[in-house]
């Protein structure tokens, strides 16, 4: 007997129940203890924009390394962290911020990857269209801001200052301004191959005051995952602006928290 559209209804609701469930119990399962953290960044930025964070990661006598994002192409970009990643020696948390949440996505099926952490950062599904996705939410300020040398990216001084690190000292601001690496423009055509938060402890820091991911697009990809969600009020660098709180976040992830 064929179904009716009522059966049939009901059947694709238990069917997007089930799935949400096992992403959530996927994500909220209780973390492998880590005393190794991999963190990449995202645009706009080096690897010298964890400094706050590793600083107290060792301090709490954690292994530390931050991946130098090449920015050119997002299978290259994941080779990268992949390198790294195969150089710890036992389970090891992957950290991304800002477009590195889709590095972390691909290369967090690494064996080694015992959690993810995700700093207002994308976090799309495999395949996912990250610009659509993106699009069903009010466009921030920041895109406005970003410059094109032909095939080279970076974003303008007025809205790194005030769209990406508006809660930073203005000084401080200029110098990451100063050091910002530029991204190739086929970095932003990479799809994920793979969605790591489906099957590892997932966990989201939203940046309440971000103008450079819209927040309700983080809390979105948060609550989609499945992820134990934090809320900073912070710009999009709260990285930088709150150390403790992500640093805690990251400790947590590692099994590592009082």
């Amino acid at each position: 007997m064929m179904p009716n559209r009522r059966t049939f209804s009901a059947a694709a609701a238990v069917a997007v129940a089930s799935l949400a469930a096992t992403r959530g119990t996927a994500a909220a399962s209780a973390p492998v203890k880590a005393r190794n953290v991999v963190l990449v960044h995202g645009l706009f930025a080096d690897g010298s924009c964890w400094s706050e964070v590793i600083a107290r990661l060792q301090a709490a006598g954690l292994n530390a390394t931050a991946v130098q994002n090449p920015l050119t192409t997002l299978p290259e970009a994941v080779a990268s962290a992949q390198r790294v990643l195969d150089r710890q020696d036992g389970p090891t948390v992957l950290v991304g911020h800002s477009f590195s949440g889709m590095i972390v996505t691909d290369a967090g099926v690494h064996p080694n990857v015992s959690a993810l952490v995700y700093v207002a950062a994308r976090a799309p599904d495999a395949g996912e269209d990250y610009t659509a996705l993106a699009k069903r939410f009010p466009t921030p300020p920041a895109s406005a801001g970003i410059l094109f040398d032909g095939d080279e990216g970076r974003l303008g001084e007025t809205a790194f200052l005030r769209d990406f690190a508006g809660d930073l000292p203005l000084a401080k601001a200029k110098v990451l301004y100063a050091v910002q690496a530029p991204f190739r423009k086929d970095l932003l055509t990479g799809r994920t191959t793979h969605a790591a938060w489906r099957t590892k402890p997932s966990f989201y820091a939203v940046s309440t005051e971000d103008r450079t991911i819209n927040p309700d697009l983080e809390r979105f990809m948060a609550k989609r995952m499945g992820a134990k969600t934090i809320e900073v009020k912070s710009s999009h660098l709260s990285l930088i602006s709150h150390p403790g709180e992500i640093t805690h976040l990251i400790l947590e992830a590692a099994g590592q928290s009082s």
